[in-house]
């Protein structure tokens, strides 16, 4: 796709300036061409702005003010986003239902829905209108996948679960596998089985090889719009808000509770039986395992308020090398102490 600076910036309902240049594309300010959009989202890049040969920059109003072409926004981060998909190219090749799928015959596929070969859809599950199932997928029996979903190769979705419209499951995602649940007897671990499912509420996307768990009994549960990184762990019987943001390696146990809007940062691990509150935010690595109220923000192991953390891992934790000599010190005036009062 090629665009005039100032066609996109009518798409972005934005202002611009030099906007008879043509674009072909978006790259970093340190990589992109003359035919191509940059953009300056943090300040502290903008020495790049007097090197860059982008042909125009997506920026604030300051640091626009020495450009010749650029496209002026409030919230760059996210009007870039809006360009990112203008210029995006997606995946995929064809069009219908490819006679290599398998479809059972009570299968309910809408018409629009592209299914590539070697997919599989089982006995009486749906799939809504304009879905795309690719290479791999698997949808179980009695399954549910609503309109406009992307179900990417080898993606997974176990008998009876339901997901909601414009879901994205990426290459590898396991939405319904087993729950972790075993019963200790004297011959050995005894399976449980998990007889509950899972629901993806709308506009949720869940990330490669990652896997969300079914339920013992009821339902495991990723409200709407939340977004699922790479390698996340969601165990049975979880309910995740609306909105929330889980990032690559999360791990939450069983029956544990995340409210609307929270975010998980990389490698959080979050016990069994554990409520996190609304607007909550954990940093990276840190273990929860109590329950987190309302507009926390925590870091971590055990998880603990950030101002505590930093008192304790910035403050502290340098000190403790020195303060081991010291007390090594203290020992050995106290046993001299000790042996002269002898």
């Amino acid at each position: 796709m090629r665009i005039t600076v100032a066609e996109l910036a009518e798409k972005l309902g934005l202002s611009c300036k030099g906007g008879e240049v043509e674009l072909s594309g978006v790259n970093t300010l340190e990589k992109a061409a003359p035919d191509q959009l940059s953009f300056l989202v943090n300040p502290k890049y903008s020495d790049l702005l007097e090197t860059t040969k982008a042909g125009c920059v997506l920026t604030d109003e300051k640091h626009a003010e020495g450009l010749a072409c650029a496209i002026i926004s409030p919230n760059v981060y996210m009007d870039l986003a809006k360009v990112v998909h203008l210029f995006e190219i997606p995946q995929g090749c064809m069009q219908g239902q490819s006679e290599l799928a398998f479809v059972h015959p009570d299968a309910d596929i809408d018409e629009s829905v592209t299914v590539y070969p070697y997919a599989f859809v089982g006995e009486g599950a749906r799939v809504g209108a304009g879905s795309k199932l690719f290479p791999g997928v698997y949808v179980g029996e009695r399954a549910t996948v609503g309109e406009d979903c992307i179900l990417y190769p080898n993606a997974v979705v176990m008998g009876g679960v339901s997901i909601g419209d414009g879901v994205i499951l990426q290459p590898g995602a396991v939405v319904g596998s087993d729950g972790y649940g075993y019963a200790q007897t004297p011959a050995g671990h005894m399976k449980i089985p998990q007889i509950g499912t899972v629901t993806l509420g709308d506009n949720v996307e869940i990330g490669a090889n990652t896997a969300i768990d079914r339920a013992a009994l009821d339902v495991t549960t990723i409200g709407r719009g939340t977004k699922v990184d790479n390698l996340v762990q969601v165990g049975h019987n979880v309910d995740v808000g609306e909105n929330c943001l889980l990032i690559g390696q999360v791990g939450i146990g069983g029956s544990s509770k995340v409210g609307n809007n929270s975010i998980l940062a990389g490698q959080v691990g979050v016990a069994d039986n554990v409520t996190i509150g609304n607007d909550v935010i954990v940093g990276a690595q840190a273990g929860v395992g109590s329950d987190v109220g309302d507009g926390s923000r925590l870091s971590g192991s055990p998880a603990m308020p950030f101002s505590v953390f930093l008192k304790a891992m910035g403050v502290c934790a340098p000190k403790l090398p020195e303060l081991f000599k010291r007390v090594k010190k203290l020992e050995k005036q106290l046993a001299a102490l000790e042996q002269s009062g002898e």
